[in-house]
């Protein structure tokens, strides 16, 4: 192989504890007379794994030696190798077919020897002139043993693969220190709504009292009893501390998988989800607009940061 060309810094080496990005490529040439080819790995985003391999079909089980170098290299996204090969113009063996030398040469000596006996004069026969005629030399070109090629191409993957995953790496890493700033920010906001919501207890009391007066002075026959009860429930139902402190642990989930490491790409997404869900319902129960903007904020930080998500292997 002459060359690997990764996406990125093609340096690292493989390690267990990563965050991986699905996007990735890399490129290399090689030769093994009379053969040249060149490869390419590039991998995509997606909810699976998906492998193709794009190789020559005439090399017998080259693309079953391939596909498990590549799939220990993979848990998600969509995967394709490709192979391009070309075969210099063959150098073709030139054999002397002696028997056919021979019977060439007799009649040649017939033809001069009759020339003779008619008083023609012949111009000498020269060798070349021989070789030229049909069947003296014969050209044979031999076919292929595939099997040094397949060894060669099969010996040259793990290295391109390797540069393939220490782009997807790089690209790995990176995502993990956009996640982590914004899981810094999560983290800020949720502590923000906790303090607003702490500050909006008496409020919200207050609220509640007035409507229970004014609903009692303009009810006739109402009992005190059940209206205190669908007030307490409203009141229940403004409680946002239960949705605060499944954030705060959704953040905490979130470091740990990072940390962690590996194919955490669907852990993460579904968590995800989870963050969407508390910060609509904070939303929801919010009734004052200071706590209103941080739930909105929070939505659109975890917007973000599902977008990032959708690349993590």
């Amino acid at each position: 192989m002459t060359k690997v060309s990764p996406g990125a810094d093609g340096g690292a080496k493989t390690q267990k504890h990563v965050i991986r990005s699905m996007t990735g490529f890399a490129a290399a040439n090689g030769a093994l007379e009379p053969f040249r080819w060149s490869w390419d790995v590039r991998s995509v985003n997606g909810k699976g794994l998906d492998v193709r391999l794009r190789v020559p079909d005439w090399i017998d089980g080259l693309e079953a030696a391939l596909r498990p170098l590549v799939l220990a290299r993979a848990a998600r996204g969509n995967v394709t190798l490709s192979l391009r090969l070309s075969r210099d113009d063959a150098v073709a063996s030139v054999t002397l077919n002696t028997t056919q030398m021979k019977a060439t040469v007799q009649s040649l000596l017939d033809i001069e020897a009759e020339a003779m006996e008619q008083g023609l004069s012949l111009a000498p026969s020269r060798a070349s002139d021989i070789a030229v005629m049909r069947g003296v030399l014969e050209q044979s070109v031999g076919q292929d043993d595939p099997a040094p090629l397949r060894a060669a191409l099969v010996a040259e993957l793990p290295e391109i693969l390797e540069a393939f995953d220490a782009m997807r790496q790089s690209e790995g890493s990176a995502l993990r220190a956009v996640l982590v700033a914004q899981l810094d920010e999560v983290a800020t906001l949720t502590k923000e709504a906790a303090t607003l919501a702490e500050a909006r207890k008496d409020e919200v009391a207050t609220t509640l009292k007035e409507n229970l007066a004014r609903v009692l002075d303009n009810t006739d026959g109402a009992d005190p009893d059940r209206v205190a009860q669908e007030l307490a429930l409203l009141a229940v139902k403004a409680d946002v501390t239960e949705e605060i402190d499944r954030l705060y642990t959704h953040v905490g989930a979130a470091r740990v998988l990072l940390d962690e490491g590996g194919s955490v790409g669907r852990k993460l997404d579904f968590l995800m989800q989870e963050f969407n869900r508390e910060a609509n319902t904070l939303c929801s129960k919010a009734q004052n607009a200071d706590l209103t903007r941080v739930g909105l904020a929070l939505k659109a930080l975890i917007d973000q940061m599902r977008e990032q998500v959708q690349n993590v292997e």
